[in-house]
């Protein structure tokens, strides 16, 4: 079942994708009309998962872009002109942002408290707007349906939060994710004042996913045959397109949006197997769904069922209804479930078999057989 670590685990591969192929498939077909008034944006990495969605929507709105990164990966084919700078915010290597100035600041990739301090040395009275990628694993209760934006957070416990690194997160993610990225939003309000956005996402999904956490369930879908499918059906799920989330981000920056917002997905309750029904419609195949129960899950030790939470017990209960009300008052809107799910296969498969061929998360066809067999073994 869904964990923080796998959230975290998930994140780390969507951070670590690179210039990926047919990213035609993530551009959206709708005109972009212009911003009545143009921006001058710098966006802290950029090349990862949803960056390059909040870049190529930002040129469609006419906004200037600057990009700050290690420059490690290829930066896709922009569709206009982009400044590249270059650093590196482990090492406080910030020099190339020195004596600059720009409207907005979006930071992406931070996880690290010191990031943010770091950045605000630098930028500080340099930015007028700062706009800070958390997460829902923020929270400290995440065990309860309806997380709003004000609840309790959770709380560090070791000895020097702005030591920490890299290593020591990979290390003790399941402890250390939640209360770093809860203490970088804290820092980002030391640093920037009340000019601060909080944007904390869910599982974003979409085209550029590296991931496959969703991908999973519409490529399973696909494939057809009896499917396992975890609980009754009814435990709600949560889901954000990059794209969406990626655009928001822009149009946020744009009206100079300050608060806190849970940026999760969609408008509308969705539940499990209404999520599988609109992977169908979209993609096709004939499954037939056989639906086991959360506890004989937990008896065969299936921890690689991406996206579920069980909506009955445990500490992830909630994850599945966070609150997203103040978000869509704030302008967050979706595109339709079957652009999503249709967009992200058609990426999938411009990718190299070898690649298709082995999911990042999810259970192997063989191990769902052997699952299946030992439910109806069970049921006799």
């Amino acid at each position: 079942m869904t964990t923080r670590r796998d959230l975290l685990k998930f994140s780390a591969l969507a951070a670590a994708a690179s210039a990926l192929p047919s990213f035609a498939f993530a551009q959206g077909a709708k005109p972009v009309g212009k911003a009545a008034k143009p921006l001058n944006i710098l966006i802290l990495g950029g090349t990862g998962f949803t960056g390059p969605f909040q870049v190529n929507y930002a040129l469609a709105r006419g906004h200037k872009i600057t990009l700050f990164n290690r420059g490690k990966r290829p930066s896709p084919e922009w569709p206009g002109e982009v400044e590249q700078l270059h650093g590196d915010r482990n090492t406080g290597d910030l020099k190339s942002l020195e004596g600059r100035k720009w409207d907005v600041c979006i930071d992406n990739p931070t996880s690290l408290p010191f990031w943010v301090r770091d950045a605000g040395k630098v930028l500080k009275g340099n930015v007028g707007h700062y706009l800070f990628i958390s997460t829902i694993s923020v929270y400290a209760d995440g065990s309860k349906p309806g997380i709003s934006e004000g609840d309790a957070l959770a709380v560090y416990k070791g000895k020097d939060a702005m030591a920490e690194t890299q290593e020591a997160l990979r290390a003790d993610i399941e402890n250390l994710y939640g209360p770093l990225k809860a203490l970088s939003e804290a820092e980002a309000h030391k640093q920037f004042g009340e000019r601060v956005t909080i944007v904390r996402p869910g599982y974003i999904v979409g085209p550029r996913d590296e991931t496959d956490r969703f991908t999973y369930w519409p490529h399973r879908v696909a494939q057809g045959g009896e499917m396992l499918v975890p609980g009754d059906g009814s435990d709600p799920v949560q889901i954000i397109d990059g794209r969406d989330l990626g655009e928001w981000m822009i149009r946020l920056a744009e009206a100079g949006t300050v608060g806190t917002f849970n940026a999760v997905g969609p408008k509308d309750p969705l539940t499990m197997d209404a999520m599988l029904r609109g992977c169908q419609q979209a993609v096709g195949g004939k499954p037939t769904y056989t639906h086991v129960t959360p506890e004989f899950l937990e008896e065969q030790k299936v921890g690689e069922l991406p996206i579920w939470t069980s909506a009955k017990s445990g500490p992830y209960a909630g994850y599945g209804a966070v609150s997203n009300k103040k978000a869509i008052a704030a302008g967050l809107t979706y595109r339709p479930f079957d652009t999503t799910v249709t967009d992200l296969m058609a990426w999938f498969r411009s990718l190299p078999a070898e690649r298709q061929a082995k999911l990042r998360a999810g259970i192997t066809r063989e191990q769902e057989a052997d699952l299946l067999k030992k439910w109806h073994a069970a049921k006799r």
